[in-house]
């Protein structure tokens, strides 16, 4: 399965939703929809949550935006399914790509 994105402006953030897998033939790609779509200004929420597969290579595409992001002054928040929070844990980044429980915890945190 290909990876697939889509591209949400919220009133308090870019939403991305991504579906497939996450991984060294599809990272460019998630890179490309990125900077295609996104804005500096508004915070950027990264919804992982229906993310079937994710490899190192997908792991250095999530901290290379994470960095463009801080590097931009732009608040970066990631949610994923299970197997995304243990991966991302598995390598101790939970707390450099602002990994939230849900995306209603997510959204709830910029509202606030």
């Amino acid at each position: 399965m290909s990876l697939r994105g889509g591209f949400e402006q919220q009133a308090h953030c870019q939403l991305f939703r991504f579906t497939g897998q996450l991984d060294a033939y599809s990272d460019k790609q998630f890179a490309e929809f990125i900077d295609a779509h996104r804005g500096a200004s508004q915070p950027l929420v990264l919804d992982l949550t229906h993310i079937d597969f994710i490899d190192s290579s997908g792991l250095g595409a999530l901290v290379n935006l994470a960095k463009q992001c801080n590097i931009d002054g732009q608040r970066f928040l990631l949610v994923g399914n299970a197997r995304v929070v243990q991966t991302v844990k598995l390598v101790r980044l939970e707390q450099f790509l602002h990994l939230m429980p849900d995306l209603d915890a997510a959204l709830g945190s910029l509202a606030a």
